[in-house]
């Protein structure tokens, strides 16, 4: 007898981005796990999904709610009306998916239709769709942060505008005027702001802040992990979501294709369980590697401003952090450390005017004058070290963490691809700071802050400082901080060797 593969079908659709992905029903399973089981026994909770892409979280919540309200309704017919009618309720990203989630729960993309699971009067059932504008205020939504270049009626002329209703009102609770036991979601990610680098401003952390107006018992959202070390305009949101211990459980995909197949997002993803009711220490699972750690803990440990994302670094980061009080970020510039842009190119030769070397784009070296130094005058004739302000990779395995570092000597400067660390006494210290750099103890620390491609002053935060008169190694950083033979191994394990 030939087997027939009949996959579900919401696990085969292709995502419309990066941005907006559709959650495998896999994942939405594990995400409702988390809730307690009596939720699906009762007729009288209530269900929100402020980002309906497929239909996939309401159609699992359904199938949990129609098998655990059989004794109440034993009636299949009356059970699903009941819970399609007065439990489930969506708000769609855009007017397609709207179709594609009516069609995913009711059986129908128009629920009013005698197609219909359980018969509406109007044509949207409980999974809603507005079609709203943007609201601009000196060239930027004032809801979203949305560019009108880019979103405005000009622009868009009948395409989808993304200005999502549920985080473009102050009255969330108005939409469908009544509370919610539970929110579930995976919302957007982020919307291009139209500036001149292509930046994204993230969008998800004002979904959670809004979930979080209605008051819900319980909420439960799949983000990125950007949040975890802030960063453009999440800030703020980061220290409250570090700080708000009704966070109870957090799962961690530091690989993003581990949760999303196919799926590309620097950092990762992770899904999470706000419980309104209740403040503990979370339960962070981290799935890795091909294993998954649990350890419960909270989310931000004494002395560290980020959150740890692997549960065997904590250890390693507590021992390191305890140890000594003086860091290496102090040694490092901010961005632009000379004043000098990426695209700066100077003069090709060296002259009695133009007589300091500046490291430019792929190492190219150009000469300017002292005129063209707008700060951190005082490192120019001294000798320092030269890291790369980005470092990008997406391997599962191991991680180069940084790029190689080099020397910079008296009477040099550079563009913001760099940044500068230093001043340094001789060639000799820096060379020995190099040393330092290339060790996998001290990238591991620079990863376990790094969320994305970006190496500014602050992923250096939890790399102490040493004693430059001499080069290191692992095995000597390794006695210094008394990491034991599972530490060890997991530093091994995470990053690779460099030359």
């Amino acid at each position: 007898m030939n087997e027939t593969h009949n996959p579900d079908v919401l696990s085969c659709l292709a995502n419309l981005s990066n941005d907006e992905v559709f959650t495998p029903p896999s994942v939405v399973n594990q995400m409702l796990d988390m809730l307690p089981r009596e939720l699906f026994r009762s007729s009288k909770t209530t269900f929100l999904d402020i980002g309906c892409k497929s239909g996939v979280f309401l159609r699992e919540i359904t199938k949990r709610l129609i098998a655990g309200l059989a004794d109440e309704m034993p009636d299949l017919q009356t059970r699903v009306d009941h819970i399609l009618h007065k439990q489930v309720f969506g708000i769609a990203t855009t007017e397609l998916t709207s179709l594609v989630s009516r069609r995913t729960l009711y059986c129908s993309k128009y629920p009013n239709c005698r197609y219909s699971a359980s018969p509406f009067e109007t044509v949207e059932g409980n999974i809603r769709f507005r079609n709203i504008p943007h609201t601009f205020v000196n060239g930027r939504c004032k809801w979203c942060g949305a560019s009108e270049d880019q979103f405005g009626d000009a622009k868009r002329k009948g395409l989808e505008t993304h200005a999502y209703e549920f985080i473009h009102t102050d009255h969330p609770e108005e939409i469908f005027k009544m509370k919610f036991d539970v929110i579930v979601g995976n919302p957007p990610y982020q919307l291009t702001t139209g500036g001149s680098k292509a930046q994204a401003v993230p969008i998800y952390n004002k979904f959670i802040e809004q979930a979080k107006k209605l008051g819900p018992r319980y909420l439960i959202m799949i983000v990125p992990d950007r949040w975890f070390s802030g960063g453009f305009g999440l800030n703020e949101f980061r220290s409250a979501m570090l700080n708000d211990r009704r966070i109870v459980y957090l799962h961690d995909y530091p690989v993003a294709s581990d949760c999303f197949p196919g799926v590309d997002i620097p950092g990762g993803v992770c899904y999470f369980l706000w419980n309104r009711d209740k403040e503990d220490d979370c339960e962070v699972r981290v799935s890795y590697g091909g294993k998954t750690t649990c350890l419960k803990r909270p989310l931000l440990e004494d002395g560290c401003d980020v959150f740890i994302k692997y549960n065997d670094a904590v250890s390693i980061v507590k021992k390191v952090m305890g140890a000594q009080s003086k860091r290496f970020v102090d040694l490092i510039t901010s961005q632009r450390p000379f004043g000098m842009a990426t695209t700066f190119v100077g003069a090709s030769r060296k002259s009695a005017k133009d007589n300091i070397l500046v490291y430019g784009r792929n190492m190219e070296k150009s000469y300017c004058s002292a005129k063209e130094i707008t700060s951190n005058e005082k490192l120019i004739d001294c000798y320092k070290v030269y890291i790369s302000a980005a470092y990008g990779e997406r391997i599962a395995d191991n991680f180069f963490v940084i790029g190689s570092p080099f020397i910079g000597s008296r009477m040099s400067a550079c563009t913001e691809t760099y940044v500068a660390i230093g001043p340094f006494e001789s060639h000799h210290c820096c060379e020995n700071v190099c040393s330092y750099m290339r060790t996998k103890f001290f990238r591991f620390l620079v990863l376990m802050h790094k969320p994305t491609q970006h190496l500014l002053r602050g992923v250096y935060s939890f790399v102490p400082m040493q004693d430059f008169s001499k080069p290191w190694t692992d095995k000597e950083l390794y006695e210094k901080y008394n990491l034991n033979a599972d530490e060890i191994k997991f530093i091994e394990l995470m990053i690779k060797p460099m030359e």
